[in-house]
């Protein structure tokens, strides 16, 4: 059970950054500091999007249109830490003898 935890705490750990890479490569795409014209850049910013898209998509569908201003990002990440801190507590709890 505690093997099972930890692995779920690094994928979110992973998911995290995933998400926190992809934002700041956003913001330097829309504020042209690298340029989608490299194949490494547009590559990465491909790549990451369809991870996380899966991930967007139904929150997308929730959350009210706010124009150029996409909160899902912020929605998936305020999950992550919501799943990371049961998780914490699952841990401690089978740690101290409780399941």
């Amino acid at each position: 059970m505690l093997t099972l935890v930890q692995i779920l705490q690094v994928l979110l750990n992973v998911v995290w950054w995933v998400i926190v890479i992809q934002f700041v490569l956003s913001l330097l795409v829309a504020f042209n500091v690298v340029n989608m014209q490299s194949n490494f850049v547009r590559s990465l910013y491909m790549g990451l999007d369809r991870l996380t898209e899966p991930l967007y998509r139904p929150i997308r569908r929730i959350l009210p249109n706010t124009g150029g201003i996409d909160f899902a990002p912020a929605v998936v990440l305020i999950g992550i830490a919501i799943l990371t801190i049961i998780l914490n507590n699952v841990e401690a709890s089978v740690m101290m003898g409780g399941i």
